[in-house]
């Protein structure tokens, strides 16, 4: 089983973020969604996905210019993670992780990871889905500090898809 980690990044926290979630689960497939294709995606049989988010809720600018259309994800396995800043766009938080999650399962993925909202602060999120987060919601403008305890919970729920 092949995994890819993928991810958005414009000031380099959402690459981190990916760079350390790929060093903890030992995934050498690092992949910046700006230099690869659906094609390239489709091959892998297991994804996790980041973006962060930007003015009010709006992708990150790779992930907003790729196309989704050609993506087949059926039967694949896929966790999210997103990055936000909860003080400044308490209104959108992550709200880019809610529009990623909902491309990827309308090509068919198995989304896995949901976070609850405990222990977070804001108004409004598109990536609330019944109480939870639809994948790991991170906040290096404000807590920075708890980006790698947050990383290191999520991965203790996701390793079993991803071993």
């Amino acid at each position: 089983m092949t995994t890819a980690i993928i991810f958005g990044s414009s000031m380099g926290n959402t690459e981190s973020a990916a760079n350390m979630i790929a060093q903890k689960l030992g995934i050498s497939d690092v992949l910046n969604i700006a230099d690869i294709d659906a094609e390239k995606i489709n091959s892998y049989d297991r994804l996790i996905c980041g973006t962060s988010t930007w003015g009010s809720g709006d992708f990150q600018d790779d992930w907003d210019g790729f196309d989704f259309s050609s993506l087949n994800l059926n039967g694949k396995t896929v966790a999210v993670f997103g990055m936000g800043d909860s003080e400044s766009y308490s209104d959108t938080y992550c709200s880019a992780m809610g529009k990623l999650a909902q491309a990827l399962k309308s090509a068919g993925a198995n989304l896995v990871g949901a976070v609850s909202t405990g222990g977070y602060t804001f108004e409004a999120s598109d990536a609330v889905e019944d109480d939870k987060f639809v994948g790991l919601a991170l906040d290096n403008d404000n807590y920075e500090n708890l980006t790698e305890s947050r990383i290191d919970a999520w991965l203790e729920q996701i390793k079993p898809y991803f071993s």
